[in-house]
């Protein structure tokens, strides 16, 4: 037996995927699906018919989640499609730093300080307003795929 000790390098988180696989044919409107390495929300799927040689097949439309970019994909209904791991997260803002990263409050009482202001200016202005006047705001943040970006905001009142 050699007494060297053995350093592996892993990159790999706790083994959770950041996509499952679906069947093309069973995923709908408004469902989430991976088009060009990109999470997209589905907005039209058509599907057309089996050829003389076989599959059917279905043109996805999607907007990236955090991009809003359109993206189209044509995938034969019986092969699997990448679906992202989506998640939505309510954090209470605490701070926002003149960098542009935000404080947010999680749910355990920890705070949150990795997540920049996003890049929507309505989104962005009703922010920094909000938080400007004192008032108690809420934040949603989505993430998939490794990426986190707030997509919503509460207003649940003014700070006491």
């Amino acid at each position: 037996m050699s007494d060297e000790e053995h350093h592996f390098e892993s990159k790999a988180d706790a083994g959770a995927s950041k996509t499952y696989p679906q069947q093309a044919g069973t995923i709908r409107k408004n469902g989430y699906i991976v088009i060009k390495n990109r999470p997209c929300k589905v907005v039209e799927v058509s599907t057309s018919k089996t050829g003389k040689h076989g599959h059917a097949k279905c043109h996805f439309v999607g907007i990236d989640i955090f991009t809003a970019k359109k993206l189209e994909d044509i995938v034969p209904s019986s092969h699997n499609c990448d679906v992202p791991h989506v998640n939505r997260t309510d954090y209470q803002l605490i701070d926002i730093s003149e960098d542009g990263f935000v404080s947010l409050l999680t749910e355990n009482g920890n705070t949150k300080d990795d997540l920049k202001l996003p890049t929507d200016d309505s989104l962005l202005t009703q922010i920094k307003d909000g938080f400007a006047e004192g008032k108690d705001l809420v934040v949603s943040v989505m993430s998939a795929m490794g990426e986190e970006q707030i997509c919503a905001l509460k207003d649940i009142g003014p700070k006491n």
